[in-house]
């Protein structure tokens, strides 16, 4: 009588986990050339560009509108908190479609030991590791080029990476529904490039027309930016209740978006 062969033993959580997050990192090592110039070379072109470059022409007319202090270093933060937004955004578009639909790897995954659970730790693991690789170099270059106004630079690498969490985790949940890039693209075409540009991150929203600057309230991104650079300003005490609203908002949207993305990753698989 032949013998069945003895199912895969089931690995402790804690060994799951890892392994679904080397999965990430290994994936990463063979692929990082590509990434460099986006997560790094291009932020730091654009600091220069906009805080120097366009920069000099702001400070010639006075500071009133950035804070009182050089558009560099009110830029600085804030252009900070936008770039590891973008990244964190990425790796919940293209990698999740691609995982489910395309290279089907997450399928791959949970026919081993992996659950659903496991597979969706080490993508909220790796796009953690990620942005914040990127922001600790960002905030690096910020100091390197003298846009640091306070140490209270550094707060704005974790409210970077909360920020990016409060974009990637909802949209990993929205991308294990798709089936093409459509939804990919209109992301990014009405939702990522319109906050990058109008949440302050170049201009105080105070500057927009009265009517819709009670839209940023439900704009992530604000949050952030608004956040980050009070406390690199070291402005954050001048309105404690504000910015103890933009963390609270900031921990519930990541909160709900990494719930989200556990739920549809789960469904997915089991399905």
């Amino acid at each position: 009588m032949a013998s069945v062969p003895a199912p895969f033993p089931r690995p402790r959580p804690i060994d799951a986990y890892r392994a679904a997050y080397e999965h990430q990192v290994l994936l990463y090592l063979r692929n990082w050339r590509g990434s460099v110039f986006g997560n790094f070379a291009q932020p730091v072109l654009f600091l220069l560009a906009m805080g120097v470059g366009l920069g000099s022409y702001v400070d010639r007319g006075g500071t009133n509108a950035t804070d009182g202090v050089p558009y560099l270093q009110f830029l600085a933060p804030a252009l900070l908190v936008s770039t590891v937004m973008q990244g964190a955004a990425a790796e919940g578009t293209f990698p999740v479609l691609s995982g489910f639909h395309w290279v089907k790897r997450y399928h791959a995954m949970y026919a081993t030991p992996l659950t659903a659970r496991a597979i969706a730790f080490g993508q909220l693991a790796w796009t953690i590791t990620h942005t914040l690789l990127v922001a600790v170099i960002f905030a690096l270059m910020i100091c390197l080029f003298g846009a640091a106004a306070t140490p209270g630079i550094v707060w704005s690498v974790p409210i970077g990476v909360l920020t990016g969490i409060a974009f990637s985790a909802p949209i990993s949940a929205f991308m294990t529904t798709q089936r093409d890039t459509n939804a990919w693209n209109n992301i990014w075409r009405f939702g990522i490039t319109p906050l990058f540009l109008f949440s302050g991150t170049f201009f105080p929203i105070d500057r927009l027309p009265e009517l819709i600057r009670p839209l940023a309230w439900v704009l992530p991104l604000w949050h952030g930016v608004d956040l980050a650079r009070a406390l690199a300003l070291g402005t954050a005490g001048q309105a404690p209740l504000l910015h103890a609203a933009h963390l609270v908002i900031l921990l519930a949207m990541a909160g709900v978006g990494v719930w989200a993305m556990f739920v549809r990753f789960r469904r997915r698989l089991d399905g």
